[in-house]
């Protein structure tokens, strides 16, 4: 991995490479390429230092322990973006691996609501929707008599105050689960610390 020339600099190639081994390991949960990117990062500021003459075990000292620094790694990471996507989630679960005690009652919770309720806030309106232009267009679409809202106990309501209801509902669960996101994103950046400076 990193080029060295005598006996003594491969030992100290065979140590960072180890440590890269490791560092890499806790960083498996997210998408292979912004893996890559990291431990070529990495990789090419353990050379600039070994380049200006640091040892290998110098350089670990600065570096300190792979899953801390993976986690920082992870948590500039979810930083980075505000909006919800698959590879943040992926991050999310990686960085959830990390983390004590308190992400595992924390993070489980937030990532199950954030998406179960954003999706739910999209798709009622869309049934909602779907039932009202059935209703406005006589279609007798199949299927479409099942989708209803039960409210106090009234399960037949007109199509079209089904509709403004599963808006009003839509927007309060994807509201819910935005926030829910924000606050997964916030509670990860928090237990984060600081990614390591490596500058010489």
């Amino acid at each position: 991995m990193l080029s060295m020339n005598s006996k003594g600099n491969k030992i100290m190639e065979k140590i960072l490479d180890e440590y890269l081994t490791k560092f890499e390991k806790y960083l498996k949960p997210i998408a292979v390429s912004e893996r890559m990117d990291i431990v070529k990062e990495m990789k090419s500021e353990i050379q600039e230092l070994q380049n200006n003459g640091i040892s290998a075990e110098q350089i670990i000292e600065r570096l300190g322990n792979p899953k801390e620094l993976a986690k920082s790694y992870l948590g500039d990471l979810l930083s980075k973006e505000s909006g919800f996507s698959w590879n943040r989630f992926l991050t999310i679960c990686a960085f959830y691996s990390l983390v004590g005690f308190s992400g595992m009652v924390v993070i489980p919770c937030l990532a199950m609501i954030a998406p179960i309720f954003i999706v739910f806030g999209i798709v009622a309106p869309i049934l909602g929707a779907v039932k009202m232009i059935d209703y406005a267009f006589n279609l007798h679409l199949s299927y479409v008599a099942n989708i209803q809202i039960v409210l106090g106990g009234i399960t037949e309501l007109n199509p079209i105050v089904e509709f403004i209801a599963t808006l009003v509902i839509g927007i309060f669960f994807y509201y819910v689960g935005h926030s829910a996101w924000k606050m997964l994103v916030s509670y990860c950046k928090k237990v984060s610390k600081t990614k390591n400076k490596l500058s010489i």
